[in-house]
């Protein structure tokens, strides 16, 4: 069996470390693999997280997948980690002979890779899961990540880009040549989605939500790239006309005190629920009526997939990868990115259209199959396939 490494900084319950750990796991009957993280500190996981990530691996491991630790390897910046980190990679490249190192995300990319080439690993795979080019760090560590990105890609042999919007921007800003990318969208389990079944009143009274209310919601981290100010502001403008429904933030992030804060200065508190992270994404996907993902950037956007497949219509920004997933009017609507009076009109309009809702629901269960994990797997065996070649 060919010996391919994996390599990422964090595993948590985020969309790079779930494709990562279904990519190992959909591909541990057919390759040698080795599964190579960081301690994910900076994720600040719950218990209840650290519990659901720690089934993932043991699972993993009980595939076949070789799970590995490395302390040093962590997301931030830290020259001295960083230095520790390339060295152990290397050393665990040389010593095991990987044929195959992919690597996942900025951090793992850069180091991972350029340990893999002093290594000298035959074939180096590197998926981005989003970029860092615009929209998440200021201009100076954009364009260093830039720059960064530009010298590493020629040693690169194959890109993995999660959209085409994505591959389009790796083109556009002369990171990598189009014929080094492929494009692999990210697989979800489509059938916990699709199949999860759920008493509506009971789950939002056990939520702490008005079990006649519409519910509006967003899933994901409570990060200024995610824009859920924008949304908290939107929704404030629907309240003042039509004050029935009510808004659920699921997932965690620098931002939950400030909306918070937010939601109680402007008189809404009662009208906002903060859930932080949950095991039953699928259960709570079924109470809701519209989902929301107000990003001002976004590699891919997995929520959209899980929502499509639940049948719920999607309100979503018209930036980087989430135009190859929510087609405008059909399966849900688009608007642009930071724009508070465009995405109150877009909810407000699928909200106050119970038959909207319910056809653009359908139609996005029907292109769900499309990223299936099944998909996928298929996908990322037959590049891998190719390379070997």
């Amino acid at each position: 069996m060919n010996k391919i490494f994996h390599v990422i900084t964090r595993l948590d319950r985020g969309g790079s470390a779930e494709n990562t750990l279904l990519t190992c796991l959909g591909l541990a009957d057919k390759y040698e693999l080795m599964l190579v993280h960081g301690l994910s500190l900076e994720s600040q996981m719950t218990a209840l997280e650290k519990e659901s990530v720690d089934r993932g691996i043991e699972k993993a491991e009980n595939a076949g997948v070789k799970v590995i630790s490395m302390p040093s390897l962590v997301r931030r910046i830290d020259p001295v980690q960083d230095l520790r980190a390339f060295f152990s990679l290397w050393r665990l490249m040389i010593r095991e002979k990987p044929a195959i190192v992919h690597t996942h995300s900025s951090k793992a990319g850069l180091l991972g890779r350029w340990a893999a080439k002093l290594a000298c690993v035959p074939i180096i795979v590197h998926t981005p899961h989003g970029h860092v080019f615009y929209g998440h760090f200021g201009p100076l560590a954009s364009k260093l990540f830039l720059l960064l990105e530009k010298v590493t890609a020629p040693i690169t042999d194959r890109m993995v880009a999660l959209t085409e919007a994505e591959r389009n921007d790796y083109i556009e800003f002369s990171v990598s040549s189009p014929h080094k990318i492929v494009t692999i969208h990210s697989g979800v389990e489509i059938e916990r989605y699709k199949t999860a079944k759920v008493n509506a009143r009971e789950k939002k009274t056990s939520l702490g939500l008005n079990p006649q209310a519409l519910i509006v919601g967003a899933v994901g981290w409570l990060l200024p790239i995610k824009g859920p100010l924008y949304l908290l502001k939107a929704m404030v403008q629907i309240w003042q006309s039509i004050p029935e429904p009510e808004l659920i933030f699921v997932g965690k992030g620098e931002l939950e005190d400030e909306l918070r804060k937010e939601a109680l200065k402007m008189g809404v508190a009662d009208k906002v629920v903060f859930l932080g992270w949950r095991g039953d994404i699928p259960e709570i996907m079924q109470i809701l009526d519209v989902l929301v993902l107000p990003s001002l950037n976004e590699g891919m956007g997995r929520v959209l997939v899980e929502a499509m497949a639940a049948g719920k219509p999607i309100v979503a920004s018209r930036v980087g990868g989430i135009i190859d997933l929510v087609k405008n009017t059909k399966n849900g609507l688009l608007v642009e990115p930071g724009d508070v009076n465009g995405l109150s009109l877009a909810i407000r309009e699928l909200l106050m259209d119970k038959k909207m809702r319910v056809e653009m629901g359908q139609r996005g269960r029907t292109m769900a199959h499309d990223f299936s994990v099944e998909n996928m797997v298929e996908k990322i065996d037959a590049l891998y396939s190719q390379l070997f070649k």
